[in-house]
């Protein structure tokens, strides 16, 4: 592999580092440029504002008309309320880089480690550059920042290869942060499992120590788990919330070789290959890094939402293969990372403001908004957080992205709605609603019985979102009746 030169050549080797010191500044860049498009971002930052003005979580649903007053699962309730300050104080341009640098921090803080440990600067940007290939289709203004956040954190403690005591003492409270601020500390457990499985053969064979740190950190991770305002009930809610999912099919938990997931599969197939390819022939690795990223490559091929902690696991394991140790940073190389970041962080938000996919009913939900119409509002589940933070007291919702939030009979419900089998009438009876929001595509049959009601007007088509709001005639004839 190349490798850094030191000697002749100095100005082209001031050059190269000018450029490799800048890529953390490049993926930011990419990070911010990308479109806000998760639709679930909405109802937990609503989550957030409630939490923060109530002083805690919440004690009945605020959101689902069918569900008023129950218990709400605390999941997530620390990033929500982080992420709500966030938007509170610097609005959507400030919550989105917040939240690109919390989402890139994972990778940056594992570099860092491998940096401080004599990776190469060369071998960092390469690992830093190949994994951000593999994940940044998954990147969104959304809690699992958090999650990644932590996870590079726990892999750079690892790799600092402190002291026992002090790795233990600082990845303890990491872990409860953790599971308050997105609940995937098990991914955490789970990659400690597989970083101790090489240790514990070895100790088993009586050729090395028992891997105490790993394993002591899997069950802080597992305790972890319960150390939210939940309790053990996180269990069942974590339960219904992946059989739920998974029967409606959210495409993050379909096998990475679902057709759906095909084109997003790619690039994790092609760095995944050469990252083998690399370390079978530089025969440089470490058994506790390959055991992890083949552990969360499993996990990433069974359910894809796993990829972005696969991808910050490949960052140790391609800086190691790609070139030899070498000697620690200088400073001038921390300063312009830092800078360059900064500065990128600080223009972007001005040339190129937050911009919103298409799939997110924003122009449809301000078009309802401006009815002043209260009530609950029938609507496509991907739109009912923009509903939720649009028009939260007034409005009320049929479905959200909570999975969990709704039985598998009323997602079965819901599916019979979308395939024509309960017609709008029922829908009319269930959830007497103020307004409909739907998506042409996803909820066909109810859009067609819609248009040809002369209960309903159309108030708004556009990009396959139609709005209907009773008509005012049909309003005031049964107000005579």
């Amino acid at each position: 592999m190349i490798e850094q030169n030191r000697g002749e050549g100095g100005d082209w080797t001031a050059s190269t580092h000018l450029v490799f010191a800048l890529v953390p500044a490049a993926m930011l860049l990419v990070l911010l440029l990308r479109p806000v498009w998760d639709p679930d971002i909405f109802w937990q930052l609503k989550l957030g504002e409630l939490i923060l003005s109530s002083g805690g979580p919440l004690p009945g649903e605020p959101f689902a008309a069918l569900h008023i007053g129950e218990p709400v699962p605390a999941v997530a309730w620390a990033g929500q309320v982080v992420m709500a300050l966030a938007r509170q104080i610097g609005g959507w341009n400030f919550l989105r880089v917040f939240d690109a640098a919390c989402w890139l921090g994972g990778f940056g803080a594992v570099a860092i480690a491998c940096r401080l440990r004599g990776a190469s600067l060369l071998a960092v940007t390469i690992a830093l550059s190949l994994a951000f290939l593999a994940a940044v289709p998954t990147a969104s203004v959304r809690p699992q920042s958090f999650g990644c956040l932590c996870f590079g954190l726990l892999l750079a403690l690892r790799r600092l290869e402190l002291k026992p005591a002090l790795t233990i003492a600082l990845g303890a409270p990491l872990l409860v942060a953790w599971q308050n601020l997105h609940p995937s500390v098990s991914v955490g457990v789970a990659a400690m499992g597989f970083a101790a499985l090489p240790g514990a053969v070895g100790w088993l064979r009586g050729r090395s120590a028992l891997p105490v740190v790993p394993m002591m950190l899997a069950l802080i991770g597992v305790a972890a788990i319960f150390a939210t305002p939940d309790g053990t009930s996180i269990i069942a809610t974590s339960a219904a919330n992946a059989e739920m999912s998974m029967a409606i099919g959210a495409t993050e938990w379909l096998p990475l070789w679902d057709p759906t997931n095909l084109l997003i599969a790619v690039p994790v197939v092609v760095v995944a290959l050469l990252t083998a390819r690399l370390v079978a022939r530089q025969r440089r690795f470490d058994p506790v890094e390959i055991a992890i990223a083949l552990g969360l490559g499993l996990m990433t091929l069974a359910a894809y939402r796993f990829v972005v902690f696969w991808a910050v696991a490949m960052v140790p394991v391609i800086a190691r293969a790609v070139a030899a140790p070498v000697a620690r940073p200088a400073r001038s190389e921390a300063v312009t990372v830092l800078a360059s970041l900064l500065l990128v962080a600080v223009v972007t938000p001005q040339i190129a403001p937050t911009r919103f996919g298409k799939i997110l009913p924003l122009a449809a939900v301000q078009v309802l908004r401006d009815q002043h119409i209260r009530g609950t509002v029938y609507n496509d589940l991907l739109f009912g957080g923009v509903i939720i933070d649009t028009g939260y007291p007034d409005w009320r919702v049929a479905y959200d992205g909570r999975y969990y939030r709704y039985s598998s009979e009323e997602w079965g419900y819901d599916g019979d709605i979308k395939s024509g089998i309960v017609p709008l009438a029922d829908v009319v009876r269930r959830w007497n609603p103020a307004a409909f929001v739907l998506d042409t595509g996803r909820n066909a049959p109810i859009t067609e019985e819609l248009a040809h009601s002369k209960m309903w007007q159309r108030i708004y088509a556009r990009d396959g979102i139609v709005v209907y709001v009773p008509r005012i005639d049909s309003i005031q004839s049964l107000a005579r009746d």
